[in-house]
């Protein structure tokens, strides 16, 4: 199933003994197009706390209550490394998140590394407290300093989106798969371009992310899009249309 991530906004993050606060944003890395935490908003319970939930902890999605569950008590968060209001969100704050919980920083996999497309590896999201050590030896402990690539989805919606021979929309929101919580596709709003019409782009399409303005630039041309699957953004994205829509782009599959 697919998620449009403004209509996660606002959803009640629901721990095992109760409420724990609402979704107010997610973040995720401009490199590896990974959904890396949703930011909760914990209201009159921790007031003027947000805390991080890494997806892993993520557990059955209820979209007629508006509900996301996740497999942590309200205790196991009030104690949890504590994330200033608003300062930005440094990679020793995330090691500490990983140490604090036991969630691996390698679940979901590398989806675009090298520009390749890996299938994220069914694996457990959990490993032991404690084990920061081995966070270094895997590479993690190389980015303590500082996370310059971990970004706002909220903030990148309304970006500009240029192809190669000129500039096709904004992004309008993003579509994350419930298995596994991937982002898999921009949606674009081409109106100012081609009036009426909204794409699908998935990030292997995206060659950078200019963030000084605010665009976002992709590898495909203009009558490539044109061209693509038409997509209804009223239908249910099925198997079918993705294969047809990769197969235009000569996109690698989800793990089909």
């Amino acid at each position: 199933m697919m998620w449009v991530v403004s209509a996660l906004k606002g959803y009640d993050i629901e721990g095992t003994d109760g409420r724990i606060g609402t979704v107010s944003d997610i973040l995720f890395d401009d490199t590896t197009w990974k959904l890396r935490w949703l930011v909760v908003d914990t209201g009159g319970w921790l007031t003027g706390r947000k805390v991080l939930i890494h997806p892993s902890a993520i557990g059955r999605a209820d979209p007629d209550r508006q509900e996301l569950h996740v497999h942590l008590t309200k205790e196991r968060i009030s104690t949890s490394p504590d994330i200033a209001q608003d300062a930005p969100v440094t990679k020793q704050m995330q090691v500490g998140l990983y140490d604090y919980y036991g969630w691996d920083p390698m679940w979901g996999g590398s989806y675009f590394g090298g520009g390749l497309l890996a299938t994220p590896p069914l694996v457990s999201p959990r490993r032991a407290p404690g084990e920061l050590g081995e966070l270094q030896r895997e590479g993690f402990g190389d980015e303590l300093e500082g996370d310059p690539h971990l970004r706002s989805i909220a903030a990148v919606t309304g970006y500009h989106v240029h192809a190669t021979d000129g500039d096709i929309g904004h992004v309008q929101d993003i579509l994350i798969e419930e298995s596994g919580w991937a982002i898999r596709y921009v949606i674009v709003d081409t109106k100012n371009w081609w009036p009426g019409q909204h794409v699908l782009v998935a990030p292997l399409a995206v060659k950078s992310v200019s963030w000084e303005d605010q665009k976002l630039n992709l590898n495909i041309t203009k009558a490539q899009v044109k061209s693509s699957p038409p997509w209804d953004p009223l239908a249910q994205i099925d198997e079918a249309y993705q294969h047809n829509l990769h197969r235009h782009y000569d996109w690698p599959g989800y793990g089909w």
